[in-house]
């Protein structure tokens, strides 16, 4: 059984990890308001604090972050640096810094989504922050030490946020979170690295 650090359980595609990802491993969760440990992309010190309260694990799982929608002409560099700060650098730094905490061979597991390669109007944000994230992945998996792994999940809308997001996505087919879960357990469970699973 492995020590697996969910960030970000209480969202859509956490609770669907975490059902799938705690029928066989210790699931140790986190949330910005809920969870066995609290912590907040958009604070700094935030990740680095949950890493020295939570100590050693087997792999890190990250399906948090927020980002800004809305049209690009009236779109501020403000409402653009929230993917940056939050989904983007806060997923990296979970990465830069659980590395040091990660045991021989364990995995970094991120999530981007569709947008990376399927832009939609008022998505130039989100687009953007995808995109990067399955860029560090690739560029960060030929560099990790000790066998240890990273991939990125890039899920398409989830049928249950279309009631919410269904706008932003005419056309688009939806998958269940679970479904999503799959390719997280691929990536935790399996072998590879500098992965980008899409599930559409």
């Amino acid at each position: 059984m492995s020590k697996i650090l969910l960030i970000g359980a209480s969202g859509t595609i956490g609770q669907a990890v975490l059902a799938n990802l705690g029928a066989r491993h210790d699931v140790i969760t986190v949330g910005r308001n809920s969870g066995t440990h609290r912590a907040d992309f958009s604070q700094p010190g935030s990740v680095a604090k949950l890493f020295a309260a939570v100590g050693q694990v087997d792999a890190i799982v990250s399906t948090a972050g927020n980002l800004h929608f809305g049209p690009l002409a009236d779109m501020t560099p403000e409402q653009f640096n929230l993917g940056l700060q939050d989904k983007l650098l806060g997923q990296v730094q979970l990465a830069l810094i659980g590395q040091k905490y990660l045991t021989d061979g364990g995995s970094i597991t991120l999530t981007a989504g569709i947008l990376s390669i399927e832009p939609i109007r008022n998505g130039a944000s989100a687009t953007a922050v995808n995109a990067a994230i399955e860029g560090f992945v690739a560029a960060a998996a030929i560099e990790l030490p000790r066998g240890l792994r990273i991939n990125a999940v890039s899920p398409t809308i989830l049928t249950e946020s279309v009631g919410v997001y269904g706008p932003f996505f005419p056309g688009f087919e939806s998958v269940p979170a679970e479904r999503a879960a799959l390719a997280y357990q691929r990536s935790v469970e399996g072998a590879q690295t500098g992965r980008v699973y899409r599930v559409q």
